[in-house]
């Protein structure tokens, strides 16, 4: 009782004086009996340090952390990829040979850049140093065995016997359960699957991430897995692995290009975060990029759903704030953010109105005061972890007065003052959206795969595929025909030699739209699609399946969005979002707010309002309105009775 008094005295206080007091954290409120019970909340090395983090750059990061950030609920320390990779010249994302990997092929840090791993600790003595202040410890992961550990041919570790894996007298090693087909999209010489049918492969997952929590790691971040990478078979057993473990480790997938919320249904019971968008960099246009897809997964209920031995979250990624490094550089931090205050304001806005985990980028020795009440405001930290009912609001105006239409995916001018949108995408093939295509024939040396619906404006014709004119093979070419026997290349004409690819052979940015996209034909597991007798066109590298979105906007109302959340003591928030590249008024009408929001005292309420970053205060019973500066947003608290 005393904590339900104190908690409304404090909100009565936040909500007119905000200075007053701070509203209790996540540690002091409840305790936690689940897996991120609320989004997870720390920092990642990325987006400052790229991979080239040393020990002693981590732990003074972490030091800094844990005075200033974890009273803000930040908790985790996430050093992210190639941690095991020698700082040397030659050395960058997709080289290969310059891995640190033990005797069982399982990669370990760099003694160079991390020398308290000496003599076979791995990182159990940064994991010590990391929960000595307070804070929990992660690492970043890729998808199965790497071609290093693959060409060497490492043996692979019976974590019961604590010796080589052997089945029938026979002793089983890396090229037995790699799979070279299945290399990472974006780092081909890097990482490659592992045949999980086999035991011998399941076995080196085990060993792999036995070893993590040995070294006490409280957070796994597994790359190369899900979206265009989808590996259902490994997700699925290192879920199993990290449900059966006494050290309880968090489990998060990146990145996540394509992925729809069809597909994420089939991860999100066995994670407890997984990225929804490819990686999200300083520019205005990643962080528009984010709208579409967050309406989409909370329309889904996907926010706060089942997770791993919890709930799970989808993940907009790191907020690349502050003080940074360039995407894909071999150096740390040396530039401040693009994004000026009001861009950055609308993206921390978004990330915690759609309750995504909360990952700070930036690099933390230079935290400058702007972007530390930013990250630590205490409105968006409460909207982050303890609001509900968190959706796109549609009921708004822009200046102009029209309504706006916010299901916008990619845009292409038609006549009639409309947008026309059409996108091909990926999702998982149990999707019955997948299962829209025939074959129409043209003559008999060529066919076509076209989409069977029309769509859903009148200028646009249903999108058809060219079938690949069969060309003379040898060699390798023959093998590789061989090898996707009955499987399709898909062009966009008959003319240019360019094939559908469902996974760049890069990694790709929020920026660069769409699940699929065309690039010079090759025999490559990428390209390569089947259709099946259900309609659905396979792809031979993900195993996902290509549908296609048409949808019309408004073309006066596509740059102005809103989000609606409730909060836990029956507070309302409204954020407002200007798109636009010049100020707009943007209006709400309280009567519209009972449409999505259950409490029928809505109807004729009147509401006071705070706006967070003006710091307005008002009332009204009818509209709220606002100017909104370009590229901005706004944030109401209401109280309406």
């Amino acid at each position: 009782m005393k904590i339900l008094l104190s908690s409304s005295f404090c909100f009565f206080f936040f909500f007119f004086t905000p200075s007053f007091c701070r509203l209790p954290s996540e540690t002091e409120l409840v305790t936690q009996p689940e897996h991120a019970s609320t989004p997870p909340r720390g920092w990642n090395s990325y987006d400052s340090f790229c991979w080239t983090i040393s020990e002693e750059e981590f732990l003074q990061s972490a030091e800094i952390i844990s005075s200033r950030l974890k009273p803000h609920g930040y908790e985790y320390v996430v050093v992210d990829y190639l941690w095991y990779r020698r700082k040397v010249e030659g050395a960058y994302t997709d080289s290969l040979g310059f891995d640190v990997i033990d005797e069982w092929g399982r990669p370990i840090p760099d003694p160079e850049r991390w020398p308290s791993s000496k003599g076979g600790k791995g990182f159990l003595e940064v994991a010590k140093k990391v929960h000595s202040m307070g804070l929990k410890f992660g690492i970043h992961v890729m998808r199965g065995i790497s071609l290093q550990a693959f060409n060497a041919n490492t043996p692979i570790l019976d974590t019961a016997k604590g010796s080589a894996y052997e089945d029938s007298g026979r002793q089983w090693r890396a090229k037995d359960i790699g799979l070279k087909e299945r290399a990472c999209a974006w780092m081909s010489h890097g990482f490659m699957s592992v045949n999980t049918k086999l035991e011998a492969g399941r076995a080196f997952l085990r060993s792999l991430y036995l070893q993590y929590a040995e070294w006490g790691v409280d957070f796994v971040k597994h790359d190369c897995v899900f979206g265009d990478d989808l590996d259902i078979d490994e997700i699925s057993f290192v879920s199993e692995v990290l449900r059966k473990l006494d050290h309880p480790i968090l489990y998060s997938l990146s990145p996540g290009t394509s992925v729809t919320p069809a597909m994420a249904k089939d991860v999100s019971e066995l994670v407890n975060m997984y990225r929804i968008t490819g990686d999200d960099w300083d520019t205005w246009r990643d962080v528009v990029s984010h709208f579409n897809v967050t309406r989409d997964f909370s329309t889904s209920k996907m926010i706060g759903a089942k997770g791993l031995l919890g709930r799970s979250w989808p993940d907009l990624d790191m907020l690349p704030l502050g003080w940074l490094t360039d995407p894909g550089s071999n150096e740390g931090p040396h530039r401040t953010c693009n994004l000026i205050l009001d861009e950055q304001r609308t993206q921390m806005t978004l990330w915690a109105m759609a309750k995504s985990p909360l990952m700070f980028g930036g690099d933390v020795r230079k935290l400058d005061e702007t972007t530390y009440n930013l990250i630590t405001n205490p409105t968006l930290l409460e909207i982050n972890s303890f609001s509900s009912n968190n959706m796109e609001f549609p009921y708004i105006t822009g200046i102009n007065g029209s309504r706006s239409k916010t299901k916008v995916l990619s845009q292409h001018l038609t006549e009639g003052g409309m947008f026309n949108i059409l996108a091909l995408d990926l999702t998982t093939c149990k999707d019955p959206k997948a299962n829209g295509w025939s074959i129409k024939p043209l003559d008999q040396d060529l066919e076509q795969i076209c989409w069977k619906e029309k769509l859903g404006s009148k200028f646009e014709e249903p999108p058809c595929l060219y079938k690949r004119k069969p060309l003379l093979a040898s060699g390798e070419e023959m093998i590789y025909r061989q090898q996707y026997q009955g499987t399709l290349h898909l062009l966009a004409s008959d003319e240019r030699e360019l094939c559908l690819d469902a996974s760049p052979r890069r990694r790709l940015t929020s920026k660069e739209f769409g699940g699929g996209s065309f690039s010079p034909c090759k025999w490559d597991a990428n390209q390569m699609w089947e259709l099946n007798a259900n309609g659905a066109l396979v792809n031979s590298y993900s195993g996902l399946c290509v549908t296609v979105n048409s949808l019309e906007a408004d073309v006066d109302s596509i740059g102005i969005r809103s989000w609606i959340a409730t909060g836990r003591r029956g507070e309302i928030y409204l954020a407002f979002f200007n798109l636009n590249p010049e100020k707009t008024m943007i209006s709400a009408n309280i009567a519209d707010l009972a449409k999505v929001v259950m409490r029928k005292n809505l109807n004729g309420a009147s509401c006071k309002y705070r706006e967070i970053w003006s710091g307005k205060y008002g009332a009204t019973k009818q509209l709220i309105s606002i100017a909104v500066e370009m590229h901005g947003s706004a944030l109401f608290v209401l109280l309406c009775e």
